[in-house]
């Protein structure tokens, strides 16, 4: 296994659970600028209509996706600035 691949391991199960906070908290943003409401839907929500629920569901996943390939691609730039190779 090479040597960035080990040195990554470590950080990026840290950038995972760092990357998961930041999304949650910008996603909490995001609905309150969409609907004006504090709580998103969940999908078992019934009182809510399925254009709220796919809505939320489709923000929340755009917001997850590109906050996690940022905090990927940062770490491993970040990986081989101190190692010297990209951890791939």
């Amino acid at each position: 296994m090479k040597k960035s691949k080990i040195v990554y391991k470590p950080v990026g199960l840290a950038l995972g659970a760092l990357s998961g906070m930041i999304a949650g908290a910008a996603f909490k943003q995001a609905w309150k600028l969409i609907e004006g409401e504090g709580d998103a839907p969940d999908a078992l929500d019934e009182d809510r209509p399925w254009r709220q629920i796919l809505l939320a569901a489709a923000v929340q996943g755009a917001i997850f996706a590109v906050v996690k390939a940022t905090v990927e691609r940062s770490g491993a730039q970040a990986t081989r600035h101190v190692t010297g190779t990209w951890p791939a």
